[in-house]
């Protein structure tokens, strides 16, 4: 859909819109102020302010912003007590993505809009005052987070060489999210956690969606294993499960065979099929401050989510739905994100949980934190081969090997969403779970955004504190080796677009060298040329190794399951 915009004016090197005051004497630099008005939001904002400028009309410029690599130009600014009718000035010093000034945009005709994102004042229990974005159940997505302030989109022309002021009111506020209703199928979790809200002295929630198997109400006296599924924010049912039969593209359908994964509606009929196992999945949900996910452990950063998790959550799904509340059948799985705090739930917890699943893990074993050693190198940016010759670091690449994004622009965008850790993305996000509180009360960096140096008293933090799991298993191996056995799966592809095959190899080796007891585990390679997503099997086949295990795993007297009907 086209959005309808206003009558393009340029006069002297000023874009106004018809009906605005006459220009000023235009600017000697380039920039834009971004203000509010009292009858939208009567409160001073502190937050961060955003402009977002492109060539495509077909979706709002909010929505093209803040992607790795297909992210339009967008530029941010921390604001601080802004009051209505104040303007936050966005400028040619401010730093911008993938194009670092406004003066990397040619002239031309463009159309901007302008996004003001809420934070929230925090007076933690660790006695620091943060200021942060609180999530509101979307994410952790400033261009789409509910209650945030934005612009009508405008068109207008603008020249760096020639300076200009283009003045822009924020004119709606975002609304809420609209969850998803319960279904026969999928219920919906949502509670507040009490060891999170001492802990930000704000109210703080935890949810999950439970997918029932077929039959449960026909069945009232029959438990049920439960699978874990972890990863991303999502209001998604776990793995994707529908009843709608949505049409698939040949492009999707090609992208999902090749990665041995089947759609929403095909898991579907999977898991209603006669010989299905019929056991309960539960993905969780635990946005944070600082990103769309907690990794589902304690940190100085985000808290005690790992306590929540096992302590609030979990206890209150397996009160509530028929589940068995044994070990042997607890599974855990999700990929990505997910994939490392699976691996991390059963390690840190051998004795709950009965297997893990874990597909395309995060860095498990920070000598690969993607590409580069955090413990090794002294800058995330580059590699010097030679006084004279330095190599970048990629971030991503495609299957085939040819690089997408190098880690000076994965820090550059960082950068641009956010200030003192709040980008919401990925990097910062490890730093907000794996690292230490800096002096400010916000994660202390891993590394400069805008040089690379790496700061290896964060990086020896994060190993010392058991996030480096393949270091935390080595050490603890005498007492956690033996709650292991049969229970580590992991697959990931030979071409991970992130490079995480790579600590996965590693682990893999500590695995097959361990002793007393030997403990192997199971691991699928994606070969050849296959990226971030795969898995050797799919889901419903995965749905099928994990109830064999389950029964393997079963004490005496329980191997002929009620739930296998």
């Amino acid at each position: 859909m086209k959005y309808s915009w206003p009558t393009l004016v340029t006069l002297a090197g000023s874009t106004l819109l018809l009906g605005s005051a006459p220009p000023a004497r235009p600017m000697a630099s380039p920039r834009f102020t971004i203000s509010f008005p009292a009858s939208l939001h009567a409160a001073p904002i502190t937050g961060r302010a955003f402009i977002v400028i492109t060539r495509d009309s077909t979706r709002e410029p909010r929505l093209q912003a803040g992607s790795y690599t297909e992210s339009a130009p967008f530029f941010g600014v921390d604001v601080s007590a802004l009051a209505p009718g104040q303007a936050a000035i966005i400028d040619d010093t401010t730093l911008g993505y993938p194009v670092a000034s406004l003066r990397d945009i040619p002239p031309g005709d463009y159309y901007v809009q302008a996004v003001l994102s809420i934070y929230t004042e925090f007076h933690r229990a660790d006695g620091h005052t943060v200021w942060a974005h609180m999530d509101q159940w979307e994410g952790q997505h400033f261009n789409t987070s509910p209650g945030n302030l934005v612009s009508q989109p405008m068109r207008v022309h603008l020249d760096a060489r020639a300076g200009y002021t283009v003045p822009i009111s924020l004119t709606r506020v975002l609304p809420p999210v609209q969850e998803p209703p319960d279904t026969k199928w999928v219920k919906h979790v949502k509670i507040q956690s009490q060891l999170l809200t001492k802990f930000w002295g704000h109210p703080m929630y935890l949810g999950a969606i439970v997918l029932l198997p077929e039959g449960y109400d026909a069945h009232p006296d029959v438990h049920y294993p439960v699978v874990y599924e972890q990863g991303h924010f999502s209001l998604r049912a776990p793995f994707g499960f529908t009843t709608e039969n949505t049409p698939v593209s040949p492009q999707m359908r090609a992208r999902l065979s090749s990665y041995n994964r089947e759609s929403g509606y095909e898991l579907y009929k999977a898991w209603i099929s006669a010989d299905a196992p019929r056991m309960i999945a539960v993905t969780f949900q635990h946005p944070t401050p600082y990103y769309d996910d907690s990794y589902a452990v304690n940190s100085a950063n985000d808290g005690p989510y790992g306590d929540a998790i096992m302590q609030e959550l979990i206890p209150y799904i397996e009160s509530h739905f028929r589940i068995i509340r044994q070990p042997y059948a607890r599974v855990l799985t999700g990929g990505s994100t997910g994939g490392w705090e699976s691996l991390a739930l059963q390690i840190y917890h051998p004795d709950f949980f009965g297997g893990t699943w874990s597909l395309y893990p995060d860095p498990v074993d920070l000598h690969r934190y993607q590409l580069g050693d955090i413990y090794a190198d002294t800058n995330a940016f580059v590699v010097a081969r030679s006084d004279w010759f330095a190599s970048e670091i990629p971030a991503e690449r495609e299957p085939d090997g040819m690089p997408t994004m190098t880690m000076r622009q994965e820090s550059q965008l960082e950068a641009v969403l956010g200030s003192h850790g709040r980008s919401a993305e990925q990097l910062e996000a490890w730093e907000a779970v794996y690292g230490p509180v800096g002096d400010d009360g916000y994660p202390k960096p891993l590394w400069d955004k805008r040089t690379g140096h790496i700061d290896h008293s964060v990086a020896e933090y994060m190993r010392d504190h058991g996030y480096d799991l393949h270091a935390y298993l080595a050490k603890h191996w005498s007492t956690i080796g033996p709650q292991l056995v049969d229970k580590i799966h992991v697959d990931v592809g030979d071409m991970d677009n992130y490079y995480l095959n790579l600590a996965v190899m590693r682990l893999q080796a500590f695995l097959d060298s361990t002793q007393h007891p030997h403990v192997p585990g199971v691991f699928h390679y994606g070969r050849p040329l296959k990226g971030h997503g795969w898995q050797h099997t799919t889901t419903a086949a995965m749905l099928r190794e994990m109830a064999a295990a389950i029964e393997r795993h079963a004490p005496s007297g329980k191997k002929a399951a009620a739930w296998m009907y």
